[in-house]
C-alpha cells in the first residue's frame, strides 16, 4: 500500500495494528480528536454527515488502499466515520506515522503517493457528480471497484453504492438490473463480475 522497500514495510508493520469493524459500526464519531491514521485493508470506510434536518450527506468514501484520520497532526474529525459491511483497518497513531516519514524517504514517498492516488479518485467522483447522470456514476463506480479484475468482491451493498454516488437505493439498484438483463454483469452471494467491461464503460453517460 505504501509502496516501499523491505525496510520500510518492516518498520511500518511494527507500528501498526490491525482492527476489524462490523458493518454499520462506527469507526469514530465526528467531533472526536483523531490522533490516529488508519488504511483500509478490506471493506470501505464512510465519511458521513448528519444535517441538521436529518439528511445523511457522503463526504467521502475510503476503500481498499486508501487512508483516513489525521495527518500531519491530531484533528477534529468533520464527519463520522462508518464502516460499510466488513472493514478490516490497519491503525498507525499519526506521530507514529509522521516520524516515520521523516526519517524514511521510502515511506514518505510511499505516503506522497498514496495521498495522491486518493485525491484522484476523490476529484474523479466531484467529475462525475457533476457531469454524469445518476446511472452514470453506478457503472462508473461499479468499473472503479472492480479494478482489472473486473470483479468485486464481496457485492457491494446497494444502500452504500448509492451513497457513494449521491444517488438513491432504488436508481442504483434498476441500474444494476438493467445490467443484470442485458448479461454486461452477473451476481452472486459472493461477487459481482463484470462480464463486458467495454459495454459498461460505453453506458458511462
Amino acid at each position: 500500500m505504501f509502496s516501499c522497500g523491505q525496510a520500510g514495510a518492516e518498520a511500518l508493520a511494527s507500528a501498526v495494528r490491525d482492527i476489524v469493524f462490523p458493518h454499520k459500526a462506527v469507526v469514530a464519531h465526528q467531533g472526536d480528536l483523531a490522533d490516529h491514521c488508519w488504511v483500509v485493508v478490506e471493506g470501505a470506510a464512510q465519511a458521513q454527515i448528519n444535517s441538521a434536518d436529518g439528511q445523511l450527506t457522503l463526504l467521502a468514501s475510503h476503500g481498499p488502499g486508501e487512508i483516513f484520520g489525521s495527518y500531519p497532526e491530531p484533528a477534529t474529525l468533520r464527519s463520522d466515520i462508518v464502516a460499510q459491511g466488513s472493514l478490516h483497518l490497519l491503525c498507525i497513531e499519526t506521530s507514529a506515522l509522521v516520524d516515520l516519514a521523516r526519517h524514511s524517504a521510502d515511506i514518505a514517498h510511499g505516503l506522497s503517493l498514496l495521498f495522491a492516488r486518493q485525491l484522484d479518485v476523490m476529484l474523479d467522483r466531484m467529475a462525475a457528480r457533476t457531469t454524469l447522470t445518476a446511472n452514470g456514476r453506478v457503472y462508473a463506480e461499479l468499473l472503479r471497484l472492480a479494478g482489472a479484475s473486473n470483479r468485486i468482491e464481496p457485492p457491494p451493498v446497494l444502500s452504500a453504492l448509492a451513497l457513494s454516488v449521491h444517488t438513491t437505493r432504488e436508481t442504483t439498484s434498476r441500474a444494476i438490473a438493467h445490467l443484470l438483463r442485458r448479461g454486461i454483469v452477473s451476481r452472486t452471494d459472493e461477487a459481482l463480475e463484470i462480464l463486458a467491461p467495454r459495454l459498461l464503460a460505453e453506458l458511462i453517460a
